[in-house]
């Protein structure tokens, strides 16, 4: 199975936060899952890519070809696709992937996250999601989730639609023995309307 694994591109991610992300890579690659990936060469994804380059794991980097200059792909893929644009990329990592993790990152990250979390929610997929929360990145954002709980704009509900942990052996365990259950039609119409 592919998983796909959102995160940061910035060279100024810290180095608490590489390390973690080159152990998921590495556990990745040991367990024999394949990378797909926004195709980065620094941060969260280059983090990630050179732990999967480390267990020789398969790796597919998707990105539009615009990004392809010196030092921002990176070089050691299996395999490079290049869709012409950012949501074309999107679509390609989501039907690729039969997991998603992500990792802490910026916007482009968030933007992912929340995309693919909606899509479960909506029951046009039923496939694991998990946040690595390393160093706390997202204790803020899990806050928010439960500030949006108690003032009745989200089911507690929403708190199942993924897993939390920082842990990389943690996280391929629960990926490994997730259970896939579909969302009935009337667990969707108590969510939206908030009961």
């Amino acid at each position: 199975m592919n998983i796909c694994v959102y995160g940061a591109s910035s060279t100024a991610t810290g180095e608490q936060y590489l390390s973690a992300g080159e152990k998921l890579g590495k556990a990745m690659a040991d367990k024999g899952y394949g990378l797909v990936f926004g195709g980065g060469a620094n941060g969260m994804m280059g983090a990630v890519a050179r732990g999967m380059t480390q267990g020789n794991g398969k790796i597919i980097g998707i990105a539009p070809s615009f990004f392809n200059v010196d030092g921002i792909l990176y070089d050691k893929c299996t395999e490079f696709l290049y869709p012409d644009t950012m949501r074309e990329r999107k679509r390609m990592m989501d039907e690729m992937s039969g997991a998603f993790i992500v990792t802490p990152g910026g916007i482009g990250t968030f933007d992912e996250f929340f995309e693919i979390l909606t899509l479960k929610q909506l029951n046009r997929h039923n496939k694991p999601i998990v946040l690595m929360n390393t160093n706390g990145y997202f204790d803020s954002l899990l806050q928010a989730f439960e500030k949006g709980i108690e003032e009745n704009f989200m089911h507690e509900y929403s708190r199942e639609l993924m897993f939390v942990s920082d842990s990389p052996e943690e996280i391929l365990e629960y990926i490994e023995n997730y259970k896939a259950e579909e969302i009935s039609v009337s667990k969707l119409k108590r969510i939206f309307k908030g009961n």
